[in-house]
């Protein structure tokens, strides 16, 4: 995201204004973006009828749905609209079954994302049926919005319960609560208008892989990141064994050198904030590789929460909750210190008060930085690739030391490099009627806040049942 230097007026609802005509459009593209900019060359949907037998259901209007998909990567909304504009049509006419057009689905999305990737997009989520939301605090318009729409819309509603992604295919983020309480609110809508649908919320899985094992690029990456941090390593003994398919020496001084990198990188963050911010650094070890995984996993959650502190002391928020919960409230905080009520209209404040307006957004946007570190490791462990080193988990690891670099040096965090051709595996669960949870939800405020929790454990579990380990 380019730096902000400037104050700017509030942040706008975006209504969602659905078009057709650019939905026909996004479908027509949407196959040669996946193979020529996503690098996506398959697309498996496995009990793809399950979602024909709802998604007909949903049209002849005897429920409503929620599509719950799994959130590893920025690319999982291409994939979400390959299913529902491709494959399930597809799926459908192989059945007899003809879709009603539009064969798609209204989406929340997060409002930061227009400010980041672009004008084009904040001119096409909207038209796509987009609605934005405000992950950092009780945005009501969008939430009533989105409530609406699931009651009332042509479409079923898609979300994505982890809130952000982690980078990890093979590993599920805690679930927030907002798919079971959007759900239980369109129940509570339906009862009240005397209509008897039921709600249904449909768990998606999405898991990625490399076509073919791209070792020669993942090591060219690792060697790129190796010259960006300073560090000289002989890389000779690992090209070797790369083109010789020697597969367990071969991993074995790639996650060598895997294994230095992070190190490395993990000990200029802890003395960059030993340094500049006063972080007392933990006494540690000689910089080799007999330090266990389970120190550095330590070590990294400590710079990850101090990391926190510091942009939470300049906004003076409590550090409450979990990492995730706590980036969403600074989130929030520097969007309210940037984006400024006061600046409507236009040319309100005086020249004096809005320079002082663009220097606290400046310092906000700055201190945000910190806060966009920890969001890129809230995931990670320190055992995912040693517990499976799987080129999947090798890549999607590595890429994310890469998006430590690319946040450091300023680059663009969404122009990864490529590493090799990916094939997608979704995978449609059982759907989750929410009358079965119906009777506690309504029983009083104790008991609706244990159903949500029931329903969103219940949604956890499908989702953890679709990840392949193999």
């Amino acid at each position: 995201m380019p730096q902000i230097t400037k104050a700017q007026a509030r942040l706008a609802f975006i209504s969602p204004k659905f078009n057709l005509w650019v939905l026909r459009l996004v479908s027509w593209v949407l196959p040669y973006w996946l193979k020529r900019k996503l690098y996506i060359t398959q697309i498996d949907v496995a009990d793809i009828d399950r979602l024909v037998e709802v998604y007909k259901q949903s049209q002849m209007g005897r429920l409503r749905l929620v599509l719950a998909f799994r959130h590893p990567s920025s690319d999982d909304s291409f994939c979400m609209g390959y299913l529902l504009t491709k494959i399930l049509p597809a799926a459908a006419r192989r059945h007899q079954i003809l879709l009603k057009s539009p064969v798609f689905a209204h989406f929340l999305y997060d409002r930061g994302i227009p400010l980041w990737a672009g004008k084009i997009v904040g001119w096409l989520y909207p038209k796509l049926g987009g609605i934005p939301i405000h992950r950092g605090k009780a945005d009501r318009l969008g939430l009533k919005t989105a409530r609406n729409l699931l009651v009332n819309g042509q479409m079923p509603l898609a979300m994505a319960p982890e809130g952000a992604t982690n980078g990890h295919s093979e590993l599920v983020s805690p679930l927030e609560s907002g798919a079971a309480q959007i759900g239980f609110w369109a129940m509570e809508d339906l009862v009240a208008a005397g209509r008897d649908e039921d709600v249904l919320i449909v768990p998606i899985g999405i898991q990625y892989y490399y076509v073919d094992e791209p070792w020669l690029s993942l090591e060219n990456l690792i060697h790129e990141l190796e010259q960006e941090c300073g560090l000289v390593v002989d890389r000779q003994d690992s090209i070797v064994a790369i083109r010789q398919s020697d597969g367990r020496p071969m991993r074995k001084l790639l996650y060598d050198r895997f294994y230095n990198l992070s190190q490395h990188l993990l000990y200029q963050m802890e003395n960059f904030y030993a340094q500049f911010y006063h972080y007392q650094t933990p006494e540690r070890p000689s910089l080799d590789l007999s330090i266990s995984r389970t120190e550095i996993s330590h070590r990294l959650q400590l710079i990850l929460d101090f990391a926190l502190q510091v942009s939470e002391s300049y906004f003076n928020l409590e550090p409450r909750g979990t990492k995730i919960d706590r980036c969403r409230r600074i989130e929030q905080a520097g969007w309210d210190w940037i984006y400024r009520e006061e600046l409507n209209p236009p040319g309100s404040l005086s020249t004096v008060s809005h320079k002082l307006a663009d220097r606290i957004a400046t310092e906000s946007d700055l201190r945000m930085w910190h806060m966009r570190i920890v969001e890129s490791f809230v995931a990670v462990t320190g055992s995912y690739v040693k517990d499976r080193p799987t080129i999947d988990r090798f890549a999607e690891t590595t890429l994310l030391l890469w998006d430590l670099v690319a946040q450091i040096e300023g680059k663009q965090p969404t122009k990864r490099p490529h590493i090799g051709n990916r094939r997608v595996q979704m995978t449609i669960c059982n759907p989750i009627p929410l009358s079965d949870y119906w009777d506690r939800y309504k029983s009083g405020r104790r008991e609706a806040k244990q159903a949500t929790i029931d329903l969103t454990q219940e949604l956890q579990t499908a989702m953890e049942g679709t990840i392949d380990r193999g």
